[in-house]
């Protein structure tokens, strides 16, 4: 096992780790998971992570680091819902620094997307594959013929006047008590925004409420197909994972 990459998948409630097996994209051992601190400024973060690679003595090998925010070689841009501390700090020198290892970090909703064009739902897929997860915000992620195309942030497009997340996320869904019918004319206003703008292969649809997507998907009516994501909760420590691997070739 010393030569298996290690993914870590850092978010605002949780920091979950585990060594992943690359020719599966499937845990090498089960993951350890600890609970992100209320003042998660970088230096706490690198603190846990030294920790977290602690459980894993003989895990050696190259570490992915999801982040909630834009990551412009390795430097965090922006820090929607981490402590504003992050904007700015090198996180690949930070982490790599703190862990003795060679740490690279990863827009936390690119790894999902990796992840799930080399091992889930857009296995085999060319073209562009446009993977979107569904939670807090809308995360996304631009993959084409297997290549990343990086901080895409289509949950940002502006639509009749707003935010396209702050009326079509899972949250919102949520927060307004919106049946899944409700929902469903807000996602088919947005994915036909960027179907339009970018005419892709594929949708696949992540985040958590992914596991009801039989209550909304097929209301949708694209051009485009439209599927749900299927590594679910271990795409990000999986896609960083990967992420690494390929920045250190």
């Amino acid at each position: 096992m010393s030569d298996l990459p290690f993914g870590i998948d850092f978010g605002g409630t949780g920091i979950k780790g585990a060594p992943i097996n690359l020719e599966t994209g499937e845990f090498a051992e089960e993951r350890v998971r600890i609970k992100t601190p209320s003042k998660s400024v970088p230096e706490a973060i690198a603190a846990i992570f030294v920790d977290l690679l602690a459980h894993f003595p003989e895990c050696t090998g190259p570490v992915g680091v999801t982040v909630p925010g834009i990551v412009h070689h390795g430097v965090v841009r922006s820090a929607a819902n981490i402590d504003k501390a992050w904007k700015g700090t090198d996180a690949d020198r930070l982490f790599t620094e703190a862990t003795g290892r060679n740490v690279h970090v990863v827009n936390d909703a690119d790894a999902a997307g990796l992840a799930e064009v080399r091992y889930g739902a857009a296995k085999g897929r060319r073209g562009l594959v446009i993977v979107t997860t569904l939670g807090t915000g809308i995360g996304s992620a631009l993959i084409h013929d297997g290549v990343l195309v990086p901080n895409s942030e289509l949950g940002h497009l502006e639509i009749d006047g707003h935010d396209a997340e702050t009326r079509a996320a899972n949250s919102a869904r949520e927060r307004e008590g919106l049946s899944y019918k409700e929902w469903a004319k807000r996602l088919q206003k947005y994915y036909r925004t960027v179907e339009k703008l970018f005419s892709p292969e594929l949708f696949v649809v992540g985040g958590g409420v992914s596991k009801e997507s039989e209550k909304f998907l097929p209301l949708l009516d694209l051009d485009t197909e439209i599927v749900p994501a299927a590594l679910l909760n271990t795409a990000g420590a999986v896609g960083a994972a990967l992420y690494a691997v390929e920045q250190g070739n």
